[in-house]
């Protein structure tokens, strides 16, 4: 055990010229059981790398932006005090991916924090321009679902957060149609 923490030999040099260092067997031990290690992690960051290819290789739309949510009030409520001094945007990863948005908390994660399907959007428009503090404009817009729940969207890109209205706008009335066509009965001619 002592020799754990005595002070190390210098390397000895082989017959072949390439330094070559003494281990002791615990030290031997701990190196390996480090290597697999990052053997194990470098497996699970392909793997990730891999899920997240196939997710963004089906996606329509992808991108970060600044979201934060709000809950409408409900009939009778009053209307909800919006404090316009705290700053509670929170960049998130965006996916527009077939009937779905997934909210990913950075484009690393294996799992979405929030989704919603297209079909349970309501409405969708753009909101006034933020100017922050240090006077970035950011482009904004808005989603809201049936169930009340509307996720404000921001970008310092005015194109991207115009190419999401026009993907959402679209998308989200393709799909209202969709439902609305297998509701009407059919006529018998």
């Amino acid at each position: 055990m002592s020799r754990l923490f005595s002070q190390r030999e210098p390397p000895f040099h082989g017959t072949d010229g390439q330094e070559k260092v003494e281990l002791a067997a615990v030290e031997l031990e701990i190196l390996k059981s480090k290597l697999a290690d990052f053997e194990e992690r470098e497996a699970h960051l392909k793997a990730q790398l891999e899920y997240l290819n196939e997710i963004l290789r089906w996606a329509r739309l992808s991108g970060y932006m600044y979201i934060r949510t709000r809950w409408t009030a409900l009939p009778g409520e009053p209307p909800a005090v919006d404090d316009f001094e705290v700053d509670d945007w929170i960049p998130h990863f965006i996916v527009l991916q077939g009937p779905c948005i997934f909210f990913y908390q950075s484009s690393a994660d294996w799992s979405p924090r929030d989704s919603t399907l297209l079909t349970d959007i309501v409405d969708v428009g753009c909101l006034p321009s933020l100017v922050r503090e240090d006077g970035e404009i950011r482009h904004c817009f808005y989603i809201l679902t049936s169930f009340g729940l509307r996720y404000e969207c921001s970008s310092i890109s005015k194109i991207q957060v115009d190419s999401w209205l026009a993907a959402l706008q679209m998308d989200c009335r393709f799909f209202v149609d969709a439902d609305v066509t297998l509701i009407l009965p059919q006529d018998g001619s």
